[in-house]
């Protein structure tokens, strides 16, 4: 059992149940200016990441190299489309994610949302769930808010001194991609968490070396000691 004072948890796939209608729409965005991308390649190559840069080394994978004005272009055309996706989308979390960051929280644990997205998107979603400050969460840490995004622990650290949790032995991070983990373990917290609600099989997420991989954060109640 692990004494924790902060989670940090990724949204899309981890928190938000979107369908993976994020990357669905980056393959839409890059594949419209001639490209033939599959979702599994996107996915591989984008998943956790600031969405500009998943798009720069989505078509870097795919073709070596990569324009910063086209990358650009295709980023504004990209936020048009997921504005759009999104209206048009039911988006809810997993089952039990809810009651488990109530849970945590009313044990004194702080809840840090923090998400590839910026702030305007990340909002969004969270509105449409109806979700708020106090209540699901404690802390939003977004793109918008440091400089260099994952695998980086910026976001992390970010979270930590606005929680004032200085210990990172302390700190948990769950995600649902590669880079989730990779950022945890970056940010040298206690316990790395891969989820396969999301974009990464089992066996990808266990290639990052977790301390755990989970088919549902609700387990996450085995893990932690409560007061």
């Amino acid at each position: 059992m692990h004494t924790i004072k902060l989670a940090v948890f990724d949204m899309a796939g981890t928190v938000v149940n979107e369908d993976n209608v994020v990357y669905k729409t980056l393959q839409k965005a890059i594949n419209e200016r001639g490209f033939q991308l599959t979702l599994d390649f996107v996915l591989e190559h984008g998943a956790g990441k600031e969405k500009h840069q998943a798009i720069k080394d989505i078509i870097a994978a795919d073709i070596g190299s990569v324009d910063n004005v086209m990358s650009a272009s295709i980023f504004e055309d990209f936020k048009k489309l997921l504005t759009t996706a999104y209206n048009e989308l039911s988006v809810t979390s997993y089952d039990g994610v809810q009651k488990m960051l109530h849970t945590l929280r009313g044990n004194g644990i702080k809840v840090a949302l923090n998400t590839g997205y910026d702030t305007s998107i990340a909002q969004f979603l969270l509105d449409k769930m109806e979700w708020s400050i106090g209540k699901e969460y404690d802390i939003l840490v977004t793109a918008d808010d440091v400089v260099l995004g994952r695998p980086n622990p910026d976001m992390i650290l970010e979270a930590m001194m606005k929680s004032n949790v200085q210990e990172e032995k302390y700190v948990l991070k769950a995600g649902d991609s590669i880079i989730d983990i990779e950022e945890g373990r970056n940010a040298n917290c206690g316990v790395t968490i891969g989820v396969t609600t999301g974009a990464h099989t089992r066996e990808q997420l266990l290639s990052a070396k977790p301390t755990y991989v989970l088919d549902s954060l609700v387990d996450l109640k085995n893990l932690i000691a409560f007061d």
